[in-house]
C-alpha cells in the first residue's frame, strides 16, 4: 500500500491546490505550480480535484510501486516508462505491484504530476497537504522527497485477475483548452498607469525571456527596460500568483506558487488564472509576450476550463465504471 522513492530527481514534492486563507498571517498558498495539470490527473482517476499529488521536474524521480495502483501523469511530458514499457501522460494507467516508473528524457513542458487513485496518506498542515519548503511543513515531513522515502496510499487497491502487467486504459484527456501558445493575457494592476506610455507599449509589443534564476517563487524576465512616471517608494501591498511586478532595474517578475504574501514593487498586471498553467510549463530561455484584457474575458476563460474539467469527469465516470465491471 505504498510507493518508495528510488531516486529523488531535481525537486520532487507533495503538492495540492494550495493552503488558502492564511495570507493575512504571512503564509502563502503555495500548492502545485500547474493547478490545471494537478486537476486533470486527479479527474482521470475520479479523485477530488485538490487531492495531493507528486510534483516533479527533470531530471525526474524513479519510483517503485510496492502495491498495484491506478495512476495518471499530467503536465510536462518526460517520456515515462513502467518496467521498460512507454506510457503516455493524460491517460489513466494500471501499475502492477513491484513496478518501477522512470522518466527518460524531456519531450515538452517543465513540471510534471503523478496522481494515485485514492490519494496518499498524509498529515494536513493548515488545511493543506502542500509542501512549504520555506517553513519545513506540509507534504512529506515538510521537505522535498529523497531516496528511500515511503509514501503510503490512503486506500488499498482492489485485487484483480489482470494485475500482472502494466495496462494503459483506452481514454485520455484533451488538454488543449488549458494551455496557450499565444500571448499571456493580463489584467492591469494597481500601478499599471504609473508606467510611462512608452513602457506600456514596450510591455504589450515586445518579447520577454525567462531567466535561469526563476523558481517556484517567481519567473524572472529579461526584456526591454520599463520606466515609471515617477519613482517614489511604495507601501508594501498584497500580491498573488500571476502578479507581474516591476523591479527597480526596469525588469519584470511573474509571481508563482511560492510567492510572498505582500510586496513593495509596483504591480503592473496580473496574469489571468486561465493562462497560469501555460506560464508554469514554460522553460528557462522561452520567450513570452503579454496582451491586455479585462475581467469579464478572464472570467469567461476560467469558466470554459472549469466546464471542460466537468465534462472530463463525467466521461471518466462512465469509462472507469465500465472498466471495473469487466
Amino acid at each position: 500500500m505504498s510507493i518508495t522513492i528510488v531516486k529523488p530527481g531535481l525537486l520532487t514534492t507533495i503538492q495540492d491546490n494550495g493552503r488558502w486563507g492564511f495570507q493575512h498571517l504571512g503564509i502563502n498558498p503555495g500548492g502545485a505550480m500547474d493547478l490545471r495539470a494537478l486537476q486533470i490527473a486527479n479527474t482521470l482517476l475520479l479523485n477530488d480535484l485538490s487531492e495531493a499529488v507528486i510534483e516533479f521536474y527533470f531530471p525526474a524521480p524513479i519510483i517503485r510501486f510496492n502495491q498495484a495502483a491506478f495512476i495518471a501523469l499530467s503536465g510536462a511530458d518526460f517520456n515515462a516508462s513502467i518496467n521498460g514499457i512507454s506510457i503516455p501522460i493524460n491517460q489513466p494507467i494500471y501499475v502492477p505491484e513491484n513496478s518501477t516508473i522512470q522518466f527518460n528524457n524531456k519531450i515538452n513542458g517543465k513540471v510534471g504530476y503523478l496522481a494515485v487513485q485514492g490519494g496518499f496518506a498524509l498529515t494536513e498542515w493548515m488545511n493543506s497537504f502542500s509542501t512549504n519548503l520555506k517553513v519545513g511543513a506540509g507534504g512529506f515531513e515538510g521537505r522535498a522527497l529523497t531516496i528511500n522515502d515511503e509514501i503510503f496510499f490512503t486506500v488499498p487497491f482492489r485485487k484483480s485477475k489482470k494485475s500482472t502487467t502494466c495496462t494503459i486504459l483506452p481514454w485520455k484527456a484533451d488538454t488543449k483548452a488549458f494551455y496557450t501558445t499565444e500571448a499571456l493575457q493580463f489584467i492591469p494592476g494597481n500601478e499599471f498607469n504609473l508606467l510611462t506610455e512608452v513602457s506600456k507599449q514596450l510591455l504589450l509589443q515586445e518579447s520577454f525571456t525567462i531567466l535561469p534564476k526563476s523558481d517556484r517563487m517567481g519567473y524572472c524576465l529579461n526584456g526591454p527596460s520599463l520606466s515609471r512616471i515617477h519613482s517614489k517608494e511604495m507601501i508594501s501591498s498584497a500580491v498573488t500568483r500571476g502578479t507581474i511586478q516591476l523591479l527597480p532595474n526596469g525588469q519584470c517578475i511573474i509571481l508563482m506558487a511560492d510567492h510572498q504574501t505582500t510586496g513593495g514593487y509596483p504591480r503592473i498586471g496580473h496574469i489571468i488564472s486561465a493562462h497560469l498553467p501555460s506560464i508554469a510549463q514554460k522553460e528557462v530561455g522561452t520567450e513570452v509576450q503579454f496582451k491586455l484584457t479585462d475581467l469579464p474575458t478572464a472570467e469567461n476563460f476560467s469558466l470554459l476550463q472549469a466546464q471542460h474539467l466537468h465534462q472530463l469527469k463525467n466521461a471518466c465516470n462512465l469509462q472507469l465504471d465500465a472498466y471495473h465491471r469487466h
